[in-house]
């Protein structure tokens, strides 16, 4: 029987990647329920280690901060998102002893775990940074965009520890099309995310509310300048945006233009893999944006539903994972092992 090369800190960095799947999704309702201020100060919740519940805490509260009164609805999942993130700063922190403790095995990751501890690091300030800026639009879609990272990097560190055989990828590397595809694919879905989370951030979501035109025009009034101006001010209350409607319409038609030069490109390298018999790939990739546009129709079609919203971002980051990992076992250096 073969040995198995599955590395002892395999199923650690499969729960660490599902949490991360979690974090994501507590995540973007967090930002879409509108609960990024539920708790206006960092690490605590009105100064609790969860949220204050008597009357008297509560009253207390609301004259600390009379500008974000208590809203109990609002301040849970800020708080088990907070949670729930350090929990998978904690597994990443596990991950890295794993990796220095077996350091001396073959193919045994060590740079990709320190790289995670220092993101997850820093998507911790970023966590801090959202709430004691105010929801700040640049650090907002930082924030996101770390999350995301995270996640793939985690799914990627996931991929090399379980010891699976990919040979027939190693016939792929005679192709030098796919290869290039599947790199300018990852950097258009990164910019397709960003304009996402940007979207998000600025709440221009249903700057459009009809489809396949805005405002029921094919291109209305639509201020690019503004919406795309990254020197917002620190110190307002960020919370329902503060861009008026033809910049939030710049936004919007933005991420829907990327979702079009998107798709164009994973359907290319969809088209690439089936070229070289990988179909499982090709059939996960479409499948994943074909979820994807639905989704993000049907956002604007039926006014944002918190659900399907959430979904999409889920979808948004499911689609960076694979082709991400699509791109790892195109350019591994080891023609068999991942």
């Amino acid at each position: 029987m073969r040995k198995s090369l599955r590395k002892p800190s395999f199923g650690l960095a499969l729960a660490a990647t599902l949490m991360a799947i979690c974090v994501v999704v507590l995540g973007s309702f967090t930002r879409l329920s509108h609960a990024g201020l539920g708790c206006p100060d960092w690490p605590t919740c009105y100064g609790h280690i969860w949220a204050p519940q008597t009357a008297i805490d509560i009253a207390i509260a609301n004259e600390t901060y009379p500008e974000i009164p208590v809203n109990l609805a609002k301040t849970w999942p800020e708080m088990v998102h907070r949670y729930l993130a350090t929990g998978l700063g904690l597994f990443i922190v596990a991950l890295v002893i794993m990796a220095i403790r077996h350091r001396r095995e073959h193919n045994q990751p060590l740079k990709l775990p320190l790289l995670l501890l220092c993101l997850v690091l820093l998507q911790g300030a970023f966590g801090a940074w959202t709430v004691t800026l105010k929801l700040w639009p640049q650090v907002v879609t930082a924030h996101l965009l770390g999350g995301f990272t995270t996640l793939t990097l985690l799914a990627i560190l996931t991929l090399r520890l379980s010891g699976n055989r990919f040979s027939a990828f190693a016939q792929i590397k005679q192709f030098h099309k796919p290869r290039q595809l599947a790199a300018w694919t990852l950097a258009v879905v990164l910019m397709q995310i960003f304009l996402g989370g940007w979207t998000s951030a600025n709440y221009a979501a249903l700057a459009c509310t009809d489809f396949p035109k805005c405002q029921t025009q094919w291109w209305p009034e639509a201020d690019f300048e503004t919406g795309f101006d990254f020197a917002h001010p620190i110190g307002p209350n960020y919370e329902g945006g503060k861009l008026a409607v033809p910049a939030r319409t710049a936004i919007h038609l933005s991420h829907r233009i990327g979702a079009i030069v998107a798709s164009v490109f994973v359907l290319g390298l969809a088209w690439a893999l089936i070229g070289v018999r990988q179909r499982g790939w090709a059939a996960l990739l479409v499948g994943l944006l074909a979820v994807q546009v639905a989704l993000g129709i049907s956002n604007v079609v039926f006014s944002l539903p918190l659900s399907v919203a959430v979904l999409h971002n889920l979808g948004g980051a499911l689609l960076l994972v694979t082709v991400a990992l699509i791109n790892v076992l195109l350019n591994r250096k080891d023609p068999i092992y991942v």
